[in-house]
């Protein structure tokens, strides 16, 4: 089991930046793949970053790429994901997810049936 806690949301202007954490607890949090993913009302989740267990490989959905970091530190068992350029339609409940899976593929990395763990989620709002 491994316990995923975000935080860092909030309401910010077009064009701010955040910084959104996940906390994690339980089994060895080095073991698994990281992932952010974001879900606008109405709309499916949605994929947005991926590290690898490590923390040396990265990967971002095309909507964020150059704009958004994802991060981790091991020792502290915890997760980040850098916004910056933040824009309206970024706006969503934000996850924190844990994967065991090794994925080879896109497809693979960005879906959400290869994380098993997840966050409560947190709110970022990004006005214009």
């Amino acid at each position: 089991q491994v316990q995923l806690v975000e935080s860092g949301g909030g309401l910010v202007q077009a064009g701010g930046s955040l910084r959104l954490s996940c906390a994690a607890s339980g089994r060895t949090f080095s073991r698994y793949y990281m992932g952010w993913f974001r879900q606008a009302p109405g709309k499916e989740r949605e994929f947005v970053a991926r590290i690898s267990s490590g923390g040396l490989t990265t990967y971002y959905g095309d909507s964020v790429k150059g704009r958004f970091t994802i991060s981790r530190d091991n020792a502290k068992s915890t997760m980040a994901l850098q916004m910056n350029s933040l824009k309206p339609e970024d706006t969503a409940v934000y996850y924190c997810a844990a994967s065991a899976t090794d994925c080879l593929n896109d497809a693979c990395r960005a879906s959400v049936l290869v994380y098993g763990y997840w966050g409560q989620g947190t709110q970022v709002t990004v006005s214009s």
